[in-house]
């Protein structure tokens, strides 16, 4: 858990989670007090007739709710939430087309694993099987994209169960969870409180590492000669980011992450190589390719990190620390696995070690590849608006620890390359899942969890910010001070570079005759609205959107023919990554 908690599933911490608990009265109201129990000050939903008396029983609860415009935003809202807070974020809808709104924004913490509770509403329990009005089989739908689902069977127990799914999203390896209330389980009376929030004791997970695998993981360690750390999105979700950066500068051993593993080694530091992948820098993508030791932790080694997995780190021996044994071996073969929290093992692996490995050899090399393929870019004065220069200007105009949402495309890894990230949690984006229009909720989600005094940016693009521009209405609405900064090539960017390399440019579907002019909508909307075309508009656009409290929209009109590179081809090997399209 991380120092900005605000939920926890520690049940001494938990007694003094509101000021006046929710008398427990009915299974709706015990649902609440659970809530409480657990530490949840925020929520986010739409209101529906099944989940209706939940809402209710919110009526007198302190816990803020955020009505969302569409209930993917609530979910993707939430997920946000959590990865800001460190700890699960709450997200509810009503039954049948309110719960499958979720479902997008489900899957998508599932693959990130984040973690996050869904609490739908469901038709009355005599009534399920029966096609009624607004009726969908939610636990059905939401079994294979959860950590695990409840169907509430009692009021006398909905309570207690509702606080095992928040504290079992958070357990272990995080993920998402989903209890589905039928109504009259809401409805029915109850003065069964529920106890504090905990997991089942059957899927409390292993967090210290077994002796023989920290001595096996060290040996191989001592041995290595050019030794690499791969930090994964594990590192950030474990709060271990200052043990891996402590082993990382102590050893000297150089660092790649994964993109959800940004920021768990500063960017500006020596040792830190960025993130490694289909988009991932040369020199982060050199580094894995001659590496002799990966010691990676936290990570699932996705396929757009490591393209072809024959070729990944071939020359290398591979200790993988994870909490989940499930990932050990799955896609890349562990020589050494070490199955632990991700902070407990790395402290195991470094008391173990007799010395570290000693390469600076290895090190010159690897800053010497960052000479030799530097992340930059052409901007000729006779050519439009490159996107890379939009986001360093932000970077540049924002403080270091400002919260960086995106959507999903070109902008996403133009905003992961150009943006420098020193700290974790500043990064929220979606990865496994891929989900455009993740970027406005999510920064909804972030601003709600973040401090006052912190800076939340949305990088989106045309096509992702038009999939949840609804969501602006509810921005405006609570006042929430958030930039969105619009990367518009009128395209549906990344389809587009790919039919161009890959479909001999036969553009279908990818690009717009016509796109809406996104600041006179955020005017509408109630929000600030910026258009940007020159390289000169850049900073008083971003100093002006800043400086506003409030909701604020820049629509950058990027060079349209840009792409983003380095680029691996999908299943190809990371350390033949191509620079221009000619080389694909």
């Amino acid at each position: 858990m991380s120092e900005r908690t605000a939920a926890t599933t520690d049940p001494e911490a938990a007694d003094d989670s509101t000021e006046t608990p929710t008398e427990v009265t009915s299974g709706s109201t015990a649902v609440v007090r659970a809530l409480e129990n657990a530490g949840v000050e925020t929520a986010f939903g739409v209101q529906g007739g099944a989940i209706m008396p939940i809402y209710d029983a919110l009526y007198h609860s302190d816990i803020r709710h955020v009505t969302m415009a569409h209930e993917q935003g609530a979910a993707h809202a939430a997920d946000a939430y959590g990865v800001v807070r460190g700890d699960p974020g709450v997200c509810l809808a009503t039954s049948g087309p309110g719960a499958t709104n979720l479902v997008t924004g489900i899957a998508d913490a599932n693959m990130d694993s984040d973690a996050v509770l869904a609490l739908t509403g469901q038709v009355p329990s005599d009534m399920v099987g029966s096609d009624a009005f607004q009726e969908t089989d939610t636990t059905g739908v939401t079994a294979p994209i959860t950590k695990h689902n409840y169907f509430a069977s009692s009021p006398d127990t909905v309570g207690d169960t509702v606080g095992e799914a928040f504290a079992l999203a958070a357990e272990g390896r995080p993920g998402p969870t989903l209890v589905d209330l039928p109504k009259d389980v809401s409805l029915n009376e109850t003065d069964s409180e529920p106890g504090p929030a905990q997991p089942p004791e059957t899927c409390r997970a292993r967090t210290d590492p077994a002796d023989e695998q920290v001595e096996a993981a060290a040996r191989a360690i001592e041995r290595a000669e050019k030794p690499l750390l791969l930090f994964g999105g594990g590192v950030v979700k474990a709060d271990a980011t200052e043990v891996a950066r402590q082993f990382a500068t102590e050893h000297q051993i150089p660092v790649v992450t994964t993109m959800p593993g940004i920021g768990a080694m500063p960017e500006d530091h020596e040792l830190c190589l960025s993130w490694a992948g289909m988009h991932g820098t040369g020199y982060a993508n050199m580094a894995i390719t001659h590496t002799d030791c990966l010691i990676a932790v936290g990570t699932r080694f996705d396929d757009r990190l490591t393209g072809g997995i024959d070729t990944f780190a071939p020359e290398a021996e591979v200790v993988h620390i994870d909490i989940d044994p499930a990932e050990i071996s799955k896609n890349v073969h562990a020589d050494y696995p070490v199955v632990g929290d991700a902070g407990r093992a790395i402290e195991r692996v470094d008391a173990e070690l007799d010395e570290g490995p000693d390469a600076p050899e290895w090190v010159d090399q690897c800053l010497a590849w960052k000479d030799d393929y530097p992340m930059d870019y052409a901007a000729p004065d006779n050519e439009p608006l490159k996107p890379q220069f939009v986001v360093e200007a932000l970077d540049e105009a924002t403080p270091d620890e400002t919260i960086v949402t995106s959507g999903v495309g070109q902008h996403q890894m133009w905003a992961a390359q150009y943006w420098t990230f020193t700290e974790p949690r500043r990064w929220v984006s979606s990865h496994g899942l891929g989900t455009m229009g993740y970027g406005l909720p999510a920064a909804i989600g972030a601003r709600v969890a973040a401090d006052d005094d912190e800076t939340v940016v949305c990088v989106d693009g045309d096509a992702s910010f038009l999939m949840t521009i609804q969501e602006l209405s509810v921005a405006v609405r609570e006042n929430l001070d958030i930039t969105v900064a619009i990367l518009n090539n009128e395209y549906i960017g990344m389809v587009r570079q790919w039919q161009d390399a890959f479909f001999e440019g036969r553009r279908m579907a990818a690009g717009y005759d016509w796109c809406p002019q996104f600041d006179k909508l955020a005017e509408a909307f109630g929000a600030r609205g910026w258009t940007v075309d020159s390289y000169e508009e850049v900073p008083g656009a971003i100093e002006e959107a800043l400086a506003y409290d409030g909701p604020s929209v820049i629509d950058f009109h990027v060079d349209p023919a840009e792409n983003v590179y380095p680029m691996v081809s999908s299943g190809g090997a990371n350390g033949k990554f191509a620079l221009s399209e000619d080389q694909l």
